[in-house]
């Protein structure tokens, strides 16, 4: 038997040319009873080895069944594998997590961990390297490892020390570590395929047996496969930024370094196979898994009241503050069958913990919103985690809170993204780095990027580079371009290096190029997070991420706590405090008035610039059709108009049977329930769950399954593999064929981008919010809109004119009137107009606009005198003059951009002072020449990206509008320029 202990995966970013999941296939494959992904410097791949190996046994425990009821034979074949090649009977290969340590003044080191206080030593030594180092690099010294000593196995690598040149340097990592693992130090040999390695082996043999090191062996493999020979050295000349042809010995001088079998190794190790036999024996002795990793949730009681007392007491009183006149005794009935859940599943100090982030939130005048499959529950509403009200929906608590599913429920929760980071710090603080993280994200190469970096490796020109990437569009999916089509583009289909550069960008294509951070994914314990997984520091100051993703903390059923940004969460909360100071009106998101039918009339007139979510032009294009006129109806207008449900051909189903055009029917009764309030259409991700367990027989993991392929925002979701299963439960259960793959070929639909109910009626809320503030508000709601950018489809411009079609006085940024965000000020008509503000201009910085308006007094008087008096920079005044802010004081632009250009960074000149040897000067004035309208609006543009003078179109009007009697005939229209 043969274990291999030292796998470089392309979690080694830009070394390693084979994913960890591959590498897993091929140990299967090759009969290898463990491998060890050993990163450089890093775990961050070995999740995903952990969940394939997990994959493999599964399959496994299948044949195994399927072998014992029909007393068949046959190997199973994991993915993967290349044609060809065999598998051995029933093959399991064990996962060793692992991790290749470079030191700045030692010898590289593979650590294994013995047990799980040798996986927390690891995650210990990774982090006290990484939080040393800027993102994306470690500095490791060998003491943080003698600090570590124990339930650890090492395997020294015999190179040279950093910075030296001899070949023994090795020997005094080795004497050093000696004295604190003694007896868990081995020697790795590896071979360098040269023609010299029996003499190396030899020699190496004999040093170590002098050093009291065993020795074992490995193959040292860069790749699962020898196939992967050319897409190695593209992955080593990018990370050296050279061209394949000036790697000279940086590249690969062959296809050796492969993962090998037990007899291919006992090949290369002949001589030395109890090198061979020491790597198995060492295997056995590391009985540390993954699945030993327990994740503990931060407690959250206190010394007088547990999780669970605190959690109903808080409900509770949320219920009493959500239903003052009392709440229906069937809101009673479901909190009280939630918690009764809750508490079985222990998930108490979940909810808990979300309710302390979204309590401080608002403690701080912060508006959130939670959405998830938890969050529209009666617990999550009295909580105060969200404001839809349970009733609205039908969602069923136990499609997301399962006996069935070992994993905690899922809740994110979006905050005003001018302000969330105050709540990232405050998780920081009450929980402490070493207990709070953020997760990471992995960059992959696609599309362009994959298409750029591997071309400039292959030495392809940019010219070249440049036309391959403006084929991008089905690039991947047509699995390449056809020579027509390469011809027109310039390019020659049947040039060698162009194809080999093809191949090699479909090759990198999902390959991992670097961790980057999580947009809000916070992972918090009870005990040490460095001790669960190494923490690292982030590009952003201030902030520590764990180096893996969210698929992984799934994997893994950690618990992540989504601290998500939302710009219309800002807009809203902006309105409600220019409501409360302008109308003395104080509302919430729930206390806004429910199903206002001129809200509905205005959105069924696609009136929607500037609403949440149904702004874009698909959804304005949509609502006339839809014709909301209740709440649900906004739930299914957001779920309806995305990939998935298109992709699925949903929408002009559901349109037809809303409008009576087609007759609602249901294959079933029982598919009836499930799709009785969508019309017979699946619209939701749940719904496609309860299709495949109640349509078609899947059981609860399978459905599971399903559903996490079918996960929101999944680059690699893959609903197709249940396809088989899905068509042989639906004809089992009497279906027809024709609808049984029209059925699931509108669940596959959201393999692309499926949108849960719960977020869809989280998202609803906040389009009603914003609809409604449009509708009744339209100066409060532009003016927020405005103070929020960026952020939605439209740019200010838009938003100003839509206000002013809908009434709103817009009146322009003034030096004595503006502050540094748009303000409403009264109209002397008893409502407000909105004055725009400093913020508009461009490159005007926050500091400059602070000096600018606390120094105003009771107004400036001149350019010169706000120079003086606010201390700006003069080019910070030409900015302002070029707005044209100075009107108010009777200078027009160029007269006032005049008398900014005369001011000088330090003391007034003295021709401007008026004053050489004390006498006067009477200059003239200067006659400059009046701008038109078109160069108003054009600087207008120029200085603030939109303009309250004209729109530019209309000073055309005259040259684009065809002669009286002509206006059929467009090829006789005077033509003009812009």
């Amino acid at each position: 038997m043969f274990a291999e202990l030292s796998v470089t995966s392309n979690f080694s970013f830009l070394k390693g040319a084979s994913h960890p999941e591959e590498y897993m296939s091929r140990a299967a494959a090759l009969g290898i009873s463990a491998i060890a992904v050993a990163d450089e410097n890093s775990v961050a791949g070995i999740v995903r080895a952990h969940a394939r190996a997990r994959e493999i046994a599964r399959q496994v425990a299948e044949r195994r069944a399927r072998d014992a009821e029909y007393g068949q034979m046959g190997p199973p074949v994991p993915p993967g594998l290349h044609r060809g090649e065999s598998c051995l009977l029933y093959a399991t290969p064990r996962l060793l997590p692992a991790a290749r340590l470079i030191f700045t003044d030692a010898c590289p080191v593979t650590v294994l961990p013995e047990n799980r206080a040798g996986w927390a030593a690891l995650c210990r030594i990774l982090s006290a390297g990484r939080l040393r180092a800027e993102k994306g690099s470690c500095d490791l010294q060998l003491a943080d490892l003698m600090k570590r000593a124990g339930d650890l196995q090492l395997i020294l690598w015999p190179q040279p020390l950093p910075g030296q040149t001899g070949a023994d340097g090795w020997v005094q990592t080795a004497q050093q570590l000696t004295r604190c693992f003694a007896g868990k130090i081995h020697l790795g040999l590896a071979p360098a395929y040269d023609g010299r390695d029996a003499a190396r082996f030899a020699a190496l043999t004999q040093r170590a047996a002098r050093l009291g090191l065993p020795t074992l062996a490995s193959a040292a493999p860069l790749m699962h496969h020898g196939s992967r020979r050319r897409l190695a050295d593209v992955v080593t000349a990018i990370r050296l930024r050279r061209r394949v042809d000036d790697l000279g010995r940086d590249a690969l001088p062959n296809a050796e370094a492969r993962m090998r079998s037990e007899a291919g190794m006992r090949r290369l190790f002949t001589g030395f196979e109890d090198a061979v036999d020491r790597a198995y024996a060492l295997s056995q002795r590391l009985n540390f898994s993954l699945d030993e990793l327990r994740y503990e949730y931060p407690l959250e009681g206190t010394e007088t009241e547990t999780p669970t007392e605190r959690l109903r007491r808080l409900a509770c009183e949320g219920l009493d503050w959500r239903y003052p006149a009392g709440a229906p005794e069937k809101v009673h009935r479901l909190l009280e069958h939630e918690l009764a859940l809750i508490g079985k599943l222990n998930y108490e100090p979940y909810f808990l913990t979300v309710r302390d982030i979204v309590a401080f939130a608002r403690s701080r005048d912060i508006l959130c919103q939670g959405r998830g499959s938890a969050a529209n529950s009666v617990v999550c509403f009295c909580l105060g985690v969200t404001s839809v009200s349970p009733e609205i929906g039908t969602m069923v608590f136990e499609r997301f809170v399962s006996e069935a599913r070992d994993e905690p429920p899922d809740i994110d929760v979006d905050f005003e993204h001018e302000r969330r980071e105050e709540v990232i710090q405050h998780i920081y603080e009450r929980y402490g780095r070493h207990r709070a993280g953020l997760c990471a994200t992995v960059v992959h190469y696609r599309g362009k990027r994959a298409i750029r970096e591997v071309g400039r490796a292959m030495g392809l020109t940019e010219d070249t580079i440049s036309a391959l990437s403006s084929q991008l569009w089905g690039f991947f999916s047509t699995k390449g371009i056809e020579a027509e089509r390469m011809a027109e583009i310039g390019l020659d289909a049947s040039d060698r290096r162009l194809q080999q550069t093809l191949a090699l960008v479909y090759e990198i294509n999902g390959f991992p190029r670097h961790l980057s951070q999580h947009v809000g994914g916070f992972v918090i314990t009870e005990g040490r997070l460095d001790e669960l997984v190494p923490v690292e520091n982030a590009t952003m100051e201030g902030r520590t991420v764990i180096c893996w993703d969210k698929d992984d903390i799934e994997t893994l059923g950690i618990l992540k706590v989504d601290v998500l940004s939302l710009g219309m969460l800002t807009c809203i909360r902006k309105s409600f405090d220019l409501l409360k100071t302008h109308y003395r009106l104080s509302h919430s998101l729930a206390s806004l008035p429910p199903e206002d039918p001129v809200v509905y009339d205005m959105l069924c007139r696609a009136d929607s610039i500037g609403v949440f979510q149904v702004e874009s032009r698909a959804q304005m294009n949509f609502l006339p059709r839809m014709r909301p006129r209740c709440f649900y109806d906004l739930v299914i207008e957001v779920a309806i108009i995305r990939p998935g449900p298109i992709q699925g051909d949903m929408v002009h189903p559901y349109i037809r049977r809303r409008n009576g055009e087609e007759e609602v029917s249901f294959p079933s009764d029982e598919l009836g329930e499930v799709l009785g309030k969508t019309l017979g259409v699946p619209l939701f991700q749940e719904q496609a769950m309860q299709i495949a367990i109640v349509g078609a027989g899947f059981t609860p993991d399978q459905a599971d399954r399903l559903r996490r392929s079918l996960a929101t925002f999944k680059k690699h979701g893959n609903v197709s593999e249940f396809k088989n299963l899905f068509l042989r439960g639906m004809k089992r259960k009497g279906y027809d064929m024709e609808f049984a793959e029209r059925c699931f070929s509108q669940i596959e639909g959201f393999g692309s981008y499926g949108f849960p109910e719960s977020h869809a009626a989280s998202f609803a809320l906040l389009v009603y919010a914003s609809s409604w503030l449009k509708c009744h508000y339209p100066a409060v709601f532009a003016c927020a809109l405005l103070n929020s950018q960026p952020m939605g489809f439209y740019a200010p411009a838009q938003i100003v004119r839509d206000a002013r079609e809908h009434g709103v006085e817009v009146r322009p940024v003034c030096i004595n009137a503006s502050f540094g965000e748009n303000t409403l000020e009264p109209d002397g008509h008893g409502g407000f107009a909105l004055r725009l503000g400093f913020r508009q201009i461009k490159s005007l910085s926050e500091e400059d606009t602070g000096w600018l308006t606390a120094a105003r007094g009771n107004g400036y008087r001149s350019v010169r005198d706000v120079w003086r008096r606010a201390g700006l920079a003069p080019g910070v005044v030409a900015r302002l003059a070029e707005a044209d802010v100075f009107a108010v004081l009777g200078l027009p632009r160029r007269e006032a951009l005049w008398e900014a250009k005369a001011l000088a960074p330090g003391a007034p000149l003295p021709l401007f002072a008026g004053d050489i040897d004390g006498e006067a000067i009477d200059e003239p004035a200067a006659l400059l020449p009046e701008m038109t309208a078109g160069e108003e609006v054009v600087e207008d543009y120029v200085a603030m990206r939109l303009t309250l003078k004209a729109h530019p179109l209309a000073l055309l009007r005259d040259r684009l509008t065809p002669p009286a009697g002509r206006a059929g005939d467009r090829n006789t229209a005077p033509r003009g320029r812009i």
